[in-house]
């Protein structure tokens, strides 16, 4: 079969999210994954596998990282999770500037390994880029989506506390991880001298206490293992491989198409609207044409943008719904920089119970409602406290024999961090387009990398190395020290715009409901959607927009618009 009544591409966060929501409504739904199919606990090889059973104790070998340079940088790679990372040979791409372009090429994608931090936006986030001058207006504000924030919470399963912090409201929350010790008293002090500043619970997308809707998704409690990256048997965290794909399989809607590169989506220049997308099968190397009156486009921001930049036709020869000129063109990221380490006398007699994985955060205190900073934008603290285990022992003590095995157990000293998340500003200057000349192993157009920092951003790295210390002083931290780890654009995995929502159809891609504004049954909700990157994790606003897109485009379907 090759016509269904919509197409997916993309089979990550937001494409999983799409194929639930379209499904569920009734429509036969195919969802396109370059990548190879997954199942979920079968194709997870190194899940349970203890460190001495991994053939490099975890770590790669140099030969394997010297070939592949830029996915083994992922804060999250090693041996146990490099299966879900490309390599960098077979998917090349141009770097006119330095940027890092983190891919995972399977069904679920991304969804396997992203970090998991669901904060909801505050409306300032909407409204600040307008108010301050650095963007174009949203066409949506925080009431327009708060109700499928809490859709898509209530069914992913996100961990996190009732903490009324204006700059992150709250959600339909799982109880929260409990803060360790330090932690607390990090809480504490902070919260008695910076009353402006708020230390809570992160909300994570982990089932803490799982409830009913979870437990008919086939996933169970998470168990505090830390091992997320190498896929969760037990679906105790949200990937579109444990929750989403499969629900949507439950209603024989669904056929899911692996290995499978969507070249182009075809224009009809006689009903004003995309036909289907053009494919190429990885396996076969044949090339097929797909048809659809409803193109779902989640290929993830960048892939996003270099297929619609691929679509061109009469019509729209600069790529489809081009008329604005912006496709391609302010192109985002986070600012991850900057971080903070130190060391906290006393708490000896106290350890960690469990790995838990996440941790404690600040919402953003900078340029909220009002300018208070050298610099545009927020930023939000990752933060927290570890005891980690010693790795030497005095040399005036046994080297060997058991006494020196028991010593090496213990824990060491507490150790402090802080990590900014900052956001950055859209620039028509950062930009991705099409090679000329270099084209892939499928014969497409290699996407050419134009990003880069500003001072803006210098600032804010600035600005966060002075809070972070003043906090760390404070707490009562020894051996304070300011890192900045100068890592290039994009490996901060969370690429943004190109394909922009705006109210205005001559500055802006798409519409409030993520509808092309020149082809009307395209829709495009994963990263390339977004008009400016706030400060917060973003995934939790692209499945919140991708529900929300997704029930409208049904609508639309069935009265007979689309």
């Amino acid at each position: 079969m090759t016509n269904y009544d919509a197409i997916v591409i993309g089979s990550g966060i937001s494409g999983g999210w799409a194929a639930k929501e379209l499904c569920e409504k009734g429509l036969k739904t195919v969802v396109l994954e370059r990548g190879r199919d997954i199942q979920h606990i079968k194709d997870y090889p190194t899940a349970t596998k203890h460190p001495w059973e991994l053939e490099h104790r975890g770590v790669m070998p140099k030969d394997y990282t010297d070939a592949n340079p830029i996915s083994s940088k992922a804060w999250l790679f090693d041996e146990g999770s490099a299966h879900f990372f490309i390599k960098d040979e077979e998917h090349p791409y141009i770097q006119k500037k330095p940027f890092d372009w983190i891919r995972g090429y399977q069904v679920g994608g991304r969804s396997l390994t992203w970090g998991r931090a669901s904060n909801r936006w505050s409306d300032n986030e909407f409204k600040a880029p307008e108010r301050f001058g650095y963007g174009i207006p949203w066409p949506i504000g925080y009431d327009d989506i708060a109700n499928w924030y809490s859709y898509v919470e209530k069914f992913a399963g996100v961990c996190g506390g009732a903490d009324g912090v204006d700059s992150m409201p709250d959600g339909d929350y799982l109880p929260p991880f409990p803060l360790n010790c330090v932690e607390q008293h990090m809480q504490k002090t902070l919260s008695k001298h910076f009353p402006d500043r708020k230390m809570v619970a992160g909300r994570w997308a982990h089932l803490s206490e799982p409830e009913d809707i979870h437990l008919q998704q086939g996933r169970g409690k998470c168990q505090c293992r830390n091992l997320c990256v190498r896929g969760c048997p037990l679906g105790g965290y949200f990937s579109s491989v444990s929750s989403t794909l499969p629900w949507a399989k439950k209603t024989g809607n669904l056929t899911i198409r692996p290995n499978t590169v969507v070249e182009s989506i075809v224009y009809d220049h006689l009903s004003q609207k995309a036909k289907g997308v053009q494919i190429i099968d990885t396996i076969t190397k044949e090339v097929q044409l797909i048809e659809a009156r409803i193109i779902f486009v989640n290929a993830s921001a960048l892939n996003t943008n270099l297929i619609l930049l691929n679509s061109r036709s009469n019509r729209f020869p600069n790529g489809l719904g081009n008329d604005s000129g912006v496709l391609g063109k302010y192109i985002c990221f986070h600012n991850y920089r900057p971080s903070a380490w130190a060391t906290i006398d006393g708490f000896d007699d106290i350890y960690i119970d469990g790995k838990v994985p996440s941790g404690p955060i600040m919402p953003n205190f900078k340029n909220f409602e009002k300018r208070n900073a050298k610099f545009l934008g927020g930023y939000m603290t990752f933060m927290g406290a570890f005891r980690p285990k010693r790795t030497s022992v005095p040399t005036s003590e046994p080297q060997l024999g058991i006494d020196f095995k028991h010593r090496l157990s213990e824990p060491g000293p507490w150790r402090v961090y802080m990590y900014m998340q900052g956001e950055t500003l859209p620039k028509e200057s950062n930009q991705v387009f099409l090679s000329k000349d270099k084209k892939d192993p499928w014969g497409i157009p290699q996407l050419v990398m134009d990003i880069g920092y500003d001072e803006n951003d210098e600032l804010m790295i600035q600005d966060f190395h002075e809070e972070s210390k003043k906090m760390m002083e404070v707490v009562g931290c020894n051996n304070i020290e300011l890192r900045d780890n100068k890592q290039n654009p994009g490996l901060d995995i969370h690429e943004m715009g190109g394909v922009r929502m705006g109210k205005d159809p001559n500055t802006s891609m798409l519409n409030q409901y993520n509808q092309l504004h020149h082809c009307k049954n395209v829709f495009v909700t994963d990263g390339a959607c977004m008009t400016s990157t706030g400060n917060q994790s973003p995934s939790i606003l692209y499945m919140a927009l991708t529900a929300r897109a997704a029930n409208y485009a049904a609508e639309q379907y069935t009265n007979g618009s689309l």
